[in-house]
This record gives structure tokens, sequence and C-alpha cells, in this order.
């Protein structure tokens, strides 16, 4: 019982405070010792808490009263808004197309103003009488001009038959006039009826407006009455509060004790925690070593098959001289990028323990500050201290957070320019095979080129007498074939692979017209 009371009594202290206009101020936190005092006098006695439960009780009412009038005229005035819209778009009232505005009758405190609008209705019906009197004497005036110009011109005309066709001629005229007219006319109807319906809505929200402030009013001086009587009840709990006072801050001490043995504890743990994450570390470490080794296992595998096809021709073993120095290089770097992503890794995971660390140490204080915020406010200095401890490990935390996010991302770039190694890499290989297949294909060009040239030989033999040069090879011929010459379009690709063009072959047709000759 005592701790709900101590909940509901800083509800009931703040109201107390108003201005000296007599305006009602909102409600506040208690600061102090005079909004704390009475708190601590609620929780010693039961009549002090019956005291404290008729303010609570009036100020929600209070608070009741006023969210009804808010919900009533604004819930209100948004389906009245609704309700225009589709009265607008269903078509104006029997009321409105008549050109009859239907009045609207406000009430305020209770009362409907039927008069007024009974007044406004009469205006507005002798204000369109008049305006309709005037339009008629101005149509009859027109008519009559009209009359006497026609008449002068049927009178110019000879025969019946042009005067038939100059009437037909004005009445067709006339036909369109008055089409554009009764189009305007409708307009300006659907103009009138909206004006009227925006009118009206006005009209409405007038009185709610009205009605709305008067509720207002009454809510402000029952409000200025509570505040009055709740700062007197206020007062004569403050001097009761200022007696006990010595118990609370003994009691408090006590806490303060218990705080402190508390964080020796938790230092203990953290001790604890940071030998774990030696530890880990150092398992981590084993790990990367590991990895590197198996990783330069793998590159002298590599190294060894490529010894093994460097077979092609002084072009193609440049071009494997640089494809090897790329490959050391981008080794380098990887090598350079491991190390780091394995430090960023391990930098990160701590900074994750510290802060995991932190932000439990921040929601046991937390936990602490609640339960011990109605004694704490008692004291002004304690409070100051621990409010500059929190300050503090907020700083360490924001700074905390700084470090984590400059971390991951330092882990995230490495970690990226490790995929882009591995994919420079399969491209690497695939334009390593792809310069393979093609000196095989040169290889066999080469020694089908070599056979054309013996059979060639052998036919310019038996048509020509002795041979000049001895047509037999051998075929280790095709692996000492000279080197194409830059006529072959050594071409070099922007991703590094050779592409070479074989010579057009033309020798088979030109020899036998030679041999003929």
């Amino acid at each position: 019982m005592k701790d709900q009371e101590i909940k509901t009594c800083p509800t009931a202290v703040p109201a107390a405070s108003s201005d000296p206009s007599g305006s009602p101020a909102p409600p506040t936190a208690p600061e102090g010792r005079d909004t704390a005092a009475p708190c601590a006098a609620a929780s010693q006695g039961e009549g002090a808490a019956s005291h404290a439960a008729p303010g609570c009780d009036v100020s929600e009412e209070l608070s009741r009263q006023l969210e009804d009038i808010l919900n009533t005229y604004c819930v209100d005035a948004g389906q009245e808004g609704v309700a225009d819209s589709e009265e607008t778009d269903k078509g104006p009232p029997e009321a409105a197309r008549n050109g009859e505005s239907k009045p609207v009758v406000p009430e305020v405190n209770g009362v409907k103003e039927e008069l007024r609008g009974a007044v406004e209705t009469r205006t507005i019906n002798d204000t369109d009488k008049d305006h309709k009197r005037v339009q008629d004497k101005k149509k009859a005036k027109g008519l009559g001009k009209e009359i006497t110009l026609l008449m002068q011109t049927l009178n110019t005309l000879s025969t019946p038959e042009e005067k038939l066709a100059a009437l037909c001629k004005k009445y067709a005229e006339l036909l369109e006039e008055h089409r554009t007219s009764q189009k305007q006319m409708r307009i300006l109807q659907k103009k009138q009826t909206q004006l009227i319906q925006e009118k009206d809505q006005l009209r409405n929200e007038h009185s709610k407006a009205i009605l709305a402030r008067s509720k207002l009013e009454s809510l402000c001086r029952e409000l200025q009455r509570h505040n009055r009587t709740l700062k007197e009840e206020g007062v004569q709990r403050a001097r009761e509060e200022e007696e006990k006072r010595k118990e609370v801050t003994s009691h408090f001490q006590v806490t303060l004790n218990d705080i402190q043995t508390q964080m020796e504890q938790h230092n203990e743990r953290n001790t604890k925690l940071r030998q774990e994450n030696v530890e880990l570390a150092d398992r981590l470490k084993k790990l990367i070593e590991q990895y590197e080794l198996r990783e330069e296992h793998i590159d002298k595998v590599f190294k060894h098959k490529d010894l093994q096809q460097q077979l092609g021709d002084a072009k193609l073993q440049q071009a494997q001289e640089m494809l090897k120095e790329v490959e050391e290089r981008h080794q380098r770097e990887k090598d350079f990028l491991l190390k780091e992503a394995v430090e960023s890794q391990r930098m990160c995971e701590l900074m994750k323990q510290q802060e995991t660390h932190l932000k439990q140490q921040l929601a046991l204080y937390t936990e602490k500050f609640e339960e011990f915020q109605n004694t704490l406010s008692k004291s002004n200095e304690v409070f100051t201290t621990f409010k500059q401890e929190m300050e503090k490990m907020t700083k360490k935390i924001k700074k905390l957070e700084k470090e984590t996010t400059m971390y991951r991302s330092r882990w995230e770039s490495s970690n990226k320019a490790l995929l882009v190694m591995a994919e420079e890499k399969t491209l690497r290989d695939k334009e390593q095979e792809a310069l393979q297949a093609k000196i095989q294909k040169l290889e066999k060009l080469c020694r089908a080129l070599q056979t054309e040239r013996n059979d060639l030989n052998k036919k310019v033999q038996g048509l020509s007498g002795p041979p000049a040069v001895s047509p037999e090879t051998t075929p280790d011929d095709c692996m000492t074939c000279p080197a194409p010459t830059s006529s072959e379009n050594v071409e070099l690709n922007s991703s590094g692979v050779y592409e070479q063009n074989a010579p057009q072959v033309t020798a088979p047709s030109s020899l036998p017209a030679a041999a003929t000759e």
C-alpha cells in the first residue's frame, strides 16, 4: 500500500504549481525538497494517503473531461468534413437546387439560435428577390431596343421572303444566346450551392467552437481551484517531511554501500571476461597461421604447374612471366588484406564484448536508479555526483560505438578487396586456359602446314628433277617452327589475353602453277 501511495503522490503535487496570472500550469516532475517531502509523508500514514487520493481523482476527472471535449469536437469536425465531401459528390440538396438555403441552428450552452437563423434566411431571400427584379428590368430595356432595331431592319427589306430569312437568322442567334446563357446559369447555380454549403459548414464550426470555448473556460476554473487546494496541501506536507528527512538519508547511505559492493563484483566479472577474450584471440591467431600455410602450399602447386606448361613461343613466355608477376603482387596484397581483416575482426569482437558489457552495466545502473529515484531526489549532492558518472558512461559508450563502426567499415572493405582478388584470380586462370588452347591450335596448324609442304615438295621433285631442299621433316620440327612475325597480328586484349591471328595459307594454290611453268 505504501508503495502505491508513493507512486501516485507525485502526480498531485506538481498540479498545485500555477502561474501568478491564474492560468493552470502543466504537470512537471518533482524537484527539490518541497516536492519530495509530500511523497515520504504519504508513505508514513493513512491520513496523508486519504488526502492525496481525492486530489489525484480530481485531476484525473479534469483530464478526462478535457480529452472528452477534444475527442467529441475533433471527431465531429472530421466526420462533418467527410459528410460534406460526400454531399458535394452526390449533388446539391433540394433546397439548394431551388435557390433556397437551409438555416443552420447552432447551440450555445444548450440554447438554439433560431432567431438568428430566421433573420439571416429572410435577408438572403430579400437580396435574391431584389437582384431578380433588377435583372428583369434590364432584360426588358434590352428587349425593347432589340425589337426597334429588328423592325428597322425588316422595313429596309422589300420582299416577305427576305424578311422571313432575316427573322430566321435572328431567331437562330437568339437560340444560341439562350443556350449559352442557360449553360452559364447552370454553372452559377452549382457555384451558388457550393457557397451555401460552405456557409452552413462555417456556421456549424463557429457554433461548435463557441461550445468548446465555454466548456474549456469552465474546466480552467475548476483546474485553478484544484491547483490552489493542492498547493496548500503541498506546503503542509513539506513541513511535515522536513522532520523525517534524516531517516531517509540514513537509508540512502545504506543503499549506496550496497551499490559499491555490487560495483566491485562487476569489476571481478570484467577481469574474467578479459582473460577469456585473450584466449579466444590466441586461438584465432593459430587458425590464421594454418590457413596461411595451406595457401602457401597451394601457391607452390600452382607455380609447379605453371613451370610445366611453359612450352610456348617467346612472346607467350613473356606473357606468362607477366602473369606470374601480377599473381605475386596480388598474393602480397592478399596476405596484407588478410592480416588487416584478422586484426579488424579481433578488434571488432573485443569492442562488441566491451559494448555488451557496458550495456549490461548501464541496464543495471538504470534499474538501480529507477528503484531509488524517489530517495535520490531528496539529496541534491549525491544526485549530482551520480548524474556526472552517468554522463561519463554515456560519453564512453558513444566513443566505443564510433570505434566499432570504424572497425566494421574496415572489415567490410577488406572483405570486398578479398572478393575482388578471388575474381581476378579466376579470370587469370580462364585466360591461361584460353592461351593454352590457342597454343595447341597453332601447333596443329604448324604440323598441317609442314605436311602440305612435304607433299608439295614431293610433287615438285616428280615434275622438275632433283630437289633443292630436303623434303623430309621430323615430327619435332613443329616444336622448332619459327616464331610468328609482326605480320601475323599478335594482339593483346585489355584483359590480358593474347589473340594470335593465323596467317592465311596460299601456298598450295600458287606452287602448282609455278611447277607447270
